[in-house]
Formats: C-alpha cells, structure tokens, sequence
C-alpha cells in the first residue's frame, strides 16, 4: 500500500497514512480537527539502478539498459586538432 503525505492548513501539522488506492482522501486533522488536509506531492525515495533495469520494461527490439551508458570515447586525433579540416571530426574546408 501508498504512503501518503498530508499537512493541516489550519495547523500545518505534517501526517503519513498508509492508504488503498481506492481509499477517499483524508479530510479532518487529527490534531486540530479542522476539515484543512491537503495531500502533498513528494519525489520518490529510490531509483532503479544496476544492470537489469531497461529504460522500459516492456520496450521491444533494441532495448537500451540505462545502467550501462557511457559517455562517448574520443578519438585520439580529436585532441590534437587544430579545426583546419586536418581530422574526422572538423567538416572539410570548403573549395575556393
């Protein structure tokens, strides 16, 4: 089951409730007894990591596993250029 936040308007008391999806939200402090709870919105507390977790799990064909990406190797004339054209990644110098 959820566990959702609530705060009082009038008191600004802060609760948790395990709740059903199906359950009505709650209305009344239990503190102050004021019909002023509000439920809040909260990121959540974990993230799916390591090498079994896809970007999707019912993605078809050419998954992508997130925890894998790396970021793109250099070549290594990339950092000797001097972006006269002399390397693959500056575009050929335009003809005069």
């Amino acid at each position: 089951m959820p566990i959702y936040e609530y705060r009082c308007q009038s008191c600004n008391q802060d609760l948790e409730v395990m709740q059903k999806l199906s359950d009505p939200e709650l209305s009344d402090c239990p503190s102050c007894g004021q019909p002023q709870l509000k439920k809040l919105i909260s990121p959540v507390s974990f993230r799916l990591k390591g090498s079994g977790w896809y970007e999707t799990d019912f993605k078809k064909g050419n998954q992508k596993n997130v925890a894998k990406e790396e970021a793109p190797k250099e070549s290594p004339s990339s950092s000797a250029c001097d972006g006269a054209g002399g390397c693959a990644a500056c575009p050929a110098p335009a003809a005069a």
